[in-house]
């Protein structure tokens, strides 16, 4: 078995606003590019980042908007198989994702109610989370992972 390869790939701190997203989310891609990370788990991990600062931008509070947002992108990588982890550090109110659970998806469109869809979808599309709260920062960290076919 070969021994996986750690390695912070980059670090990048933004402002909690819209701007801010945008500069994030052509960061991820670059850099993800950049160490051959498939593009469909860069997708992952996007709509995860696009999801989590959407969230600091709107629920975070005053502290949040007056703090940059932190990130880290972290790969390991092996012959045929990787794992990227993107780490989102925020100055916002304590929230745990992983104490909230997603609503179930609607069957149909009079099931559905507004909120909580975010959250599914950051479930859904990283293989897994982990939160802590410390120094005054919410700290999520979103990982995917892939094998290479071929």
């Amino acid at each position: 078995m070969t021994a996986s390869t750690v390695s912070l790939v980059e670090e990048l701190s933004i402002a909690a606003d819209a701007q801010g997203l945008g500069h994030a989310s052509a960061w991820l891609e670059k850099s993800g590019r950049a160490h051959g990370m498939p593009i469909e788990h860069i997708r992952r991990l996007d709509l995860c980042l696009n999801e989590s600062i959407a969230n600091i931008i709107s629920h975070g509070g005053p502290a949040a908007a007056a703090s940059p947002v932190y990130l880290q992108l972290k790969l390991n990588s092996r012959l045929e198989s990787g794992e990227a982890s993107l780490t989102v550090s925020d100055a916002g109110k304590a929230f745990d994702l992983l104490a909230h659970h997603a609503k179930p998806r609607p069957k149909t469109l009079d099931e559905a109610e507004p909120g909580g869809l975010g959250l599914m979808m950051m479930h859904e599309f990283s293989d897994m989370l982990s939160y802590r709260y410390g120094d005054g920062r919410n700290q999520t960290t979103f990982t995917v992972r892939w094998v290479e076919e071929g």
